[in-house]
């Protein structure tokens, strides 16, 4: 049997590993082959690749692999935002959208672009208030979702709000870049679509920009890989080889950086430099029960606010030696961020907020390095 017809039995871990494999021939090479090309020998009947912006072989074995993870068909894209706009495309002219409060900043600037040149209508809401988003989904096209939230690590009732989506007549879409399909499953808790920036954990080594959509919905996959193709956002065979590479170890690294962020979380706790910290890990966090019941754990990333304002969340970042300072996040290097520097985070989000991406190293050595940099700021009865 192949992978393929294998893959049910199997664990997520081992799916990461397993799929997307060439067939089993003596001699062959246990891994896809790298395709470099712009073209291929033409046949007289119509073919699926033809010419390369249509299909690669290369970006058919990680489609493989994200449709073992995810449970449905999967297509790769140039980035995540060429994904999410693949998506949004999909809104009809005036349509209304609805999208957490606290996002990944650039989808909702996307989002507030479309509204201003009036392609579609948005309204951010808190997603936590299960009610509040039910009775706005009256006549919307598409609901947005992120759980955990980017940077607020805000949990969604998905199975609720889905369902509610549905009953609408909306699209309910997750992005799922945060918990990755091994942490979380959306489609299982009734999405229409999931989003991923492969640039993040899944790809795992901060070296490719990638995106990926994922719908058990044959006709809505077809159009949004008719999207990719007309709009050029295809993705190079290079990246896509490379984060093939990288979600191969993603069971291994989601494991240490899960492990690392939540006790990282607890001792922030701690920590009088600190006066919130975010991760649904904690018991009395706000997300703590809905992330048991609709996760396989709680995500390698934390949030916390810094006492003393900006200034000192900016002094946090300038102190550290181990952690780098950085926009991305989902890397094997761990990173943190004050994402109220850049100015299109939305205003929801803390000045003094640092997002925490924790990625491989040494827990203790993390730490140590965490602990000396708000130490540093920190001053006997408070800033």
């Amino acid at each position: 049997m192949s992978s393929r017809e294998h893959g049910a039995a199997w664990s997520p871990a081992t799916r990461a590993v397993a799929a997307g494999r060439p067939a089993r021939t003596p001699d062959a090479p246990v891994n896809p082959e790298l395709v470099l090309t712009s073209t291929y020998h033409s046949s007289q009947e119509p073919t699926a690749r033809m010419y390369a912006r249509f299909a690669n072989p290369t970006w058919e074995a990680l489609e493989e692999v994200l449709e073992a993870l995810e449970g449905a068909p999967a297509r790769v894209f140039a980035s995540g935002m060429a994904a999410v706009s693949a998506v949004l495309d999909r809104v009809p002219p005036g349509g209304l959208v609805l999208t957490p409060r606290g996002a990944y900043n650039t989808t909702l600037a996307l989002l507030d672009e479309l509204a201003a040149a009036g392609r579609l209508r948005v309204r951010r809401l808190d997603t936590t208030d299960t009610a509040a988003v039910e009775a706005a989904l009256d006549g919307a096209a598409l609901l947005w979702l992120e759980s955990p939230t980017n940077p607020l690590l805000e949990v969604a009732d998905l199975r609720a709000l889905c369902a509610a989506a549905r009953a609408a007549g909306a699209l309910a879409v997750v992005d799922n870049t945060f918990a990755t399909p091994l942490v979380q499953r959306p489609l299982d808790l009734g999405a229409d679509v999931v989003v991923h920036s492969v640039t993040k954990f899944l790809a795992g080594h901060s070296d490719v920009v990638l995106g990926a959509v994922v719908t058990a919905d044959a006709d809505l996959l077809g159009a949004l890989h008719r999207s990719r193709t007309l709009h050029g956002a295809v993705p190079g065979p290079f990246e896509v080889w490379l984060a093939l590479r990288g979600v191969r170890t993603l069971s291994v690294r989601l494991e240490r950086s899960q492990a690392s962020a939540a006790e990282l979380a607890r001792r922030l706790r701690e920590h009088p430099a600190v006066s919130r910290v975010r991760h649904p890990s904690l018991p009395d966090d706000p997300g703590h029960a809905l992330a048991l019941a609709q996760m396989r754990g709680f995500g390698a990333v934390v949030s916390l606010e810094v006492r003393g304002g900006a200034a000192a969340a900016d002094a946090v970042c300038a102190a550290v030696r181990l952690w780098l300072p950085a926009t991305s996040l989902g890397g094997v290097e761990s990173t943190l961020e004050r994402r109220r520097r850049h100015a299109s985070e939305p205003d929801v989000v803390p000045e003094a907020l640092l997002r925490l991406s924790v990625g491989v190293e040494d827990v203790e050595d993390l730490w140590s390095d965490l602990a000396q940099a708000l130490d540093a700021v920190w001053s006997p009865g408070g800033p």
